[in-house]
């Protein structure tokens, strides 16, 4: 059995991330359930979630409703306490540098976009459909690897505007100092949040208590770290109706490896 909690795993969240999966574990353990000792951070998101030994992990929206859905069960959708969001749902936080005049997402069009992935619900799919829902189009697209270097582009003037996983953001405003100089312009519309999922479907239900349980037993200060509040069963079809996004923009610049870590 593999166990991961890959979407929001820094150097400083590791600690708050590791007493998650120890209250999990304890739980599971009274469950009858005998989990690994430690999260798994040797191997990569993707080997694990295709590996079909996952116990436990996290993925994106995106990649859940374009295939890992035939190989992972749905456990349970957390409830980030975001403001303005059912529980279970996130947007993604549209950013601009702090010196741009421009306070309006609608007023960004033709303007180069900074994205994670093409594999990200919040930092690609998300800001292309907010973008065609108020008939506007980006100019020029700027593939980053991480929304923490997607919001860097931004604030070095790479690009103009990113979409960011507001956990993600979270994490970037509380550690990045230089973050200041960034400001949100928008938000996306509210989708299912980032799934949890196991290979093991007869222990979905085990995994949906004791998950939901560990998050309301955090220690207050991992649960500043830890975005998850409790878990919400959405159900698959919420996930699946969402349209699939372009797979590739129509221009691309990368930077740094392409095989760079995706956040949410």
């Amino acid at each position: 059995m593999i166990v991961s909690l890959p979407m929001y795993d820094w150097p400083e969240t590791e600690g708050a991330n590791d007493r998650f999966w120890g209250l999990i574990r304890a739980q599971l353990r009274r469950d009858g359930v005998d989990p690994p000792s430690r999260l798994d951070r040797e191997n990569g998101r993707e080997a694990v979630w295709r590996s079909g030994e996952v116990l436990l992990s996290q993925t994106c929206g995106l990649p859940f409703r374009a295939g890992l859905h035939i190989r992972l069960q749905l456990v349970g959708s957390p409830d980030t306490g975001l403001p303005g969001c059912e529980p279970g749902y996130y947007c993604s936080v549209l950013v601009a540098a702090g010196k741009d005049a421009r306070t309006r997402f609608e007023q960004f069009a033709g303007s180069r976009l900074a994205y994670n992935g093409i594999d990200s619900q919040s930092g690609w799919a998300a800001p292309v459909a907010e973008a065609d829902d108020r008939g506007i189009a980006f100019g020029s697209y700027l593939e980053t690897g991480s929304h923490l270097r997607s919001a860097e582009a931004v604030c070095r003037g790479d690009a103009e505007i990113a979409a960011l996983d507001p956990a993600s953001w979270q994490l970037i405003r509380r550690f990045r100092d230089w973050s200041r100089q960034l400001r949100v312009v928008g938000r996306t519309s509210a989708t299912p949040g980032l799934p949890f999922v196991t290979s093991y479907p007869r222990l979905a239900s085990a995994l949906f208590r004791a998950v939901d349980a560990a998050a309301k037993a955090l220690d207050p200060r991992d649960r500043e770290l830890v975005p998850c509040r409790g878990l919400v069963r959405i159900p698959e079809d919420e996930y699946m109706r969402l349209p699939l996004p372009p797979l590739r923009p129509p221009s691309v610049e990368a930077e740094g490896p392409a095989a760079a870590a995706t956040a949410p």
